[in-house]
């Protein structure tokens, strides 16, 4: 009998889905506005951040955010925390007109899988709870051996931002369990009391492509048997992933960011996608979200926007998004126009 492990690569090594996207770049985002360390004054802990990126965004009441950058404080092990901000009116958001946010750190290393780091959050308000999925980097106890790997975490706050629980994510099916050395990238989709639909990216046999799942949230279990590939990496690419979390467009339509790595000088670029409750493509974007200038282009590492955060705010799409692996830039599109970017492939 196959293995988990082996079960999985032999889905990946038949995912069909290639050829959907092209190399072309029409990039429709209007940059409103750059935030950068010095612009976030941490007001629980006595050092000052050195880089402030990849942050997930989440809605209030009263038409205002929350922004919750990774932040790094130093460069030595390089260990990444998550902070959150005071409120911020949307408004003044994508109109450029914020300079400095208060910012406190809600998630940092508490156990060996994310001893090395908490990383690119995403975040979805259950009821009360903030639910926030993370990359955990760390080690992980595999037989007697302690392993290097990047996890799927996730943790649940409170209305106060207390951490109530946390943990990662394992592969199960039929009683064997499986840690991918990398999972991340991931997003939810449709929440139902202690089961969820979520889009991932587990490495699989050395492939880093997009897939779905469902997941038991109680047991932070994949469900290895519902485990589809959507979307593999082109050609060009060396690798693709989910970068954002997804927006509900209609009762079974959502639309979730993603990045392409481009071999040819290791870029990040952007798309969207839309995909049913259960994680199905239904429509893709070619590349609409691409580094254009200085801060963008230039930084810790160069060429590169990512994650993490999507929002909808009346006509517009609003990603917040991480520049060059060391600030945060607000990227705002009339979202009409998007949804006219996406080929319906179902």
């Amino acid at each position: 009998m196959l293995k988990l492990e082996e079960k999985l690569k032999r889905r990946a090594a038949r995912c069909a889905l290639k050829n959907l996207r092209r190399k072309d770049v029409d990039d429709v985002f209007e940059r409103s506005l750059y935030l950068f360390p010095q612009n976030f004054r941490v007001v629980n802990y006595p050092r000052e951040p050195v880089a402030s990126f990849n942050p997930a965004i989440v809605f209030c009441e009263n038409e205002e955010v929350h922004i919750l950058p990774r932040l790094i404080f130093e460069y030595y092990t390089y260990v990444s925390s998550i902070g959150i901000t005071k409120k911020v009116p949307i408004q003044k958001l994508i109109e450029g007109k914020i300079r400095n946010l208060d910012v406190q750190v809600v998630l940092h290393p508490t156990f060996l899988w994310e001893i090395l780091g908490c990383e690119d959050p995403r975040t979805q308000m259950v009821g009360e709870q903030m639910l926030m999925l993370y990359t955990g980097k760390g080690l992980v106890q595999e037989g007697k051996r302690k392993e290097r790997k990047d996890v799927l975490a996730l943790a649940n706050l409170d209305t106060s931002f207390n951490v109530k629980r946390k943990g990662f994510f394992k592969i199960t099916w039929d009683g064997e369990e499986f840690t991918p050395p990398s999972n991340k990238d991931a997003a939810f989709l449709k929440i139902c009391k202690d089961r969820a639909s979520m889009l991932v990216r587990p490495e699989i046999g050395g492939k880093r492509i997009c897939w779905r799942c469902e997941a038991s949230l109680s047991n932070l279990t994949l469900d290895g048997k519902t485990l589809e590939p959507v979307m593999a990496n082109e050609p060009w690419e060396e690798k693709v992933g989910w970068s954002t979390n997804a927006v509900k467009l209609s009762s079974n339509e959502y639309l979730v960011g993603w990045h392409g790595v481009l071999k040819e000088e290791e870029s990040y670029k952007n798309g969207l996608a839309i995909v049913d409750e259960e994680g199905a493509l239904l429509a893709v974007s070619d590349y609409l979200l691409s580094p254009k200038n200085l801060p963008e282009m230039y930084g810790d590492k160069p060429l590169t926007i990512f994650g993490c955060g999507l929002i909808i705010y009346k006509e517009y799409l609003i990603w917040v998004g991480g520049i060059s692996d060391y600030g945060i830039a607000v990227f705002k599109a009339d979202l009409e126009k998007v949804l006219e970017k996406v080929r319906w492939i179902r």
